[in-house]
């Protein structure tokens, strides 16, 4: 994974930002489940999520799309995004969230070349060949630039990340767009309208059966309070106060604070050594956050009914279904994980949510998961995943512990 270098500024103090206390949360009314006709089982879980959270029969879209995880950018307009608008425009206002079901293409692939730009492509990469002769990397990087922007693949996309943005008229399809709800860009303008935003959640994972129990664990959860603790995998201790961080640093850093802000309301364990928890330690993990075993799942945790955790690697969620896939979206969904969130393509590191930023809203006791996730994600139309019930709202009641630097 890339740490892309962008001027990249977070706002540390974000509780600053944060609505005062009392607040009204997402309601089961202002939710509406997306559910793909073409799959009995999508339909059925829509079903089976909407009678479990209280969500009105009138808030189920059905489309019709492909059954695969991948989706044309042709289809994903015609299949996904035009039934949903339409539904949408019908109930202005009233919808605040959308949750993808089980059934429904988890990303879009880039738009096909034309003979054109197919012609043209074959060009510059001759074109680069002869270069790479010549020795001249100034001019390598320009047509290396060239050829990424005709290839397009800056226009693949999380269906969901895309879906988040259907009310908001055009805007470019490349790359990634900020993200006006993420608290760290507030203040700064931005070409996307705020109130025209969506959540977005799925619930999805490689079988039915571990959807529902997705389902069922997140109310067993809210009912009788998340147990465990919360295991931080930093890779380097943690720098001096003050110091500017970018990049692989800075998310170091941010797992770091995460583990100090946790550890006033439950027990931590932060390991900052270089590996990573080993397999068989089996940590009774509520909260999990670590980094860097690409596309690899490391068995060392024991998932407590309703734990939330993320992976920081490239395509973790490239695939929620693929028979002996070991990304950590798909395989912490398997062992039993409530809800997890990663990119579906390379997604380059500050496209995550900073870790202390997001645990910190989760762990808050006003946010349920889709606006923990809403207000800590830093761009859409993008590479980004969430995994869960957007109205689960972690309950930390009784829990209390110090942080423990052993890593054990």
């Amino acid at each position: 994974m890339s740490a892309y270098r962008l001027p990249f500024i977070f706002i540390i103090l974000w509780q600053v930002l944060l609505p005062p206390a009392p607040r009204a949360a997402l309601s089961p009314s202002q939710v509406a489940v997306i559910a793909n006709q073409r799959v009995a089982e999508s339909l059925k879980l829509a079903r089976f999520y909407m009678a479990k959270r209280g969500i009105p029969a009138a808030n189920l879209i059905t489309i019709k799309t492909t059954r695969q995880e991948q989706v044309s950018r042709f289809a994903y307009e015609r299949e996904i995004a035009k039934p949903v608008r339409d539904y949408l425009d019908e109930r202005y206002g009233e919808i605040k969230c959308l949750v993808l079901m089980f059934g429904v293409p988890l990303k879009i692939r880039p738009p096909k070349l034309s003979f054109v730009n197919r012609s043209a492509l074959k060009r510059l990469r001759r074109q680069r060949d002869m270069i790479r002769q010549s020795g001249d990397k100034d001019k390598l990087k320009i047509v290396a630039r060239r050829i990424k922007e005709l290839r397009k693949t800056n226009q693949r996309a999380a269906v969901d990340s895309e879906i988040a943005l259907v009310r908001q008229g055009d805007y470019p399809l490349t790359g990634w767009l900020p993200n006006p709800a993420y608290l760290g860009w507030q203040g700064r303008k931005n070409s996307l309208v705020k109130r025209r935003l969506l959540m977005v959640s799925r619930l999805d994972g490689p079988s039915p059966k571990v959807v529902k129990r997705i389902i069922d664990d997140a109310l067993t959860a809210e009912k009788n309070g998340l147990t465990g603790k919360a295991c931080f995998d930093a890779r380097w201790p943690q720098p001096e106060p003050g110091k500017k961080l970018t990049g692989y640093a800075f998310y170091d850093n941010s797992i770091h604070r995460a583990a100090a802000l946790l550890k006033k309301k439950m027990p931590v364990v932060l390991d900052d050594r270089p590996a990573l928890f080993p397999a068989g330690t089996h940590l009774p993990a509520a909260l999990y956050c670590g980094w860097y075993s690409l596309g690899k799942y490391i068995d060392a945790f024991d998932w407590q009914v309703g734990s939330v955790g993320y992976h920081i690697a490239s395509s973790e969620c490239a695939t929620l279904k693929q028979p002996g896939s070991r990304v950590w979206c798909k395989v912490m969904l398997e062992k039993g994980i409530c809800a997890t969130l990663g990119p579906v393509n390379e997604p380059y590191v500050q496209a995550f949510p900073p870790p202390a930023m997001f645990f910190d809203l989760l762990t808050d006791g006003r946010f349920d998961l889709a606006e923990s996730y809403m207000l800590s994600l830093p761009f859409l139309s993008w590479q980004m995943v969430l995994i869960g019930d957007p109205l689960y709202k972690v309950n930390l009641a009784g829990q209390r512990g110090v942080v423990n630097n052993s890593g054990v």
